[in-house]
């Protein structure tokens, strides 16, 4: 497993975060998709292609570092990595810090994001 694969995909799940490019979510997250808000809700697939659609959710600012990649096998890979995320939800802007945990698997040579998990930085 080629980590460049990964990194591609990833730079394309950030620019189509940030421009609620639901085509391309898509066909990047799973649709048996299980993903944990910082909230603590259980989210899923429609929910978050649904948030994108109707404008609820818009990205502003999504500045990734610390990335890291962890092949765990030939077909699944974690990447974590930090956030600085700015938008609007709701009507409402915000701008937060989150870490971010994501499983990419690859199924019938299709890699996508099957699981994940997002928790607020909070200042110290």
């Amino acid at each position: 497993m080629d980590n460049r694969t990964i990194e591609n995909l990833e730079e394309k799940l950030q620019q189509a975060m940030l421009t609620s490019n639901v085509a391309v979510l898509d066909e990047l997250i799973a649709d048996d998709l299980v993903w944990t808000m910082h909230t603590g809700f259980v989210s899923n697939k429609q929910s978050d292609l649904d948030a994108h659609r109707s404008g609820i959710f818009q990205f502003t600012k999504l500045e990734i570092s610390d990335r890291q990649f962890h092949p765990y096998s030939s077909d699944c890979v974690v990447v974590t990595l930090k956030a600085e995320i700015g938008g609007v939800l709701n009507g409402q802007a915000f701008s937060e810090t989150y870490r971010f945990t994501r499983v990419w698997m690859q199924r019938q040579n299709r890699w996508q994001i099957i699981a994940g998990h997002v928790s607020q930085i909070i200042p110290q």
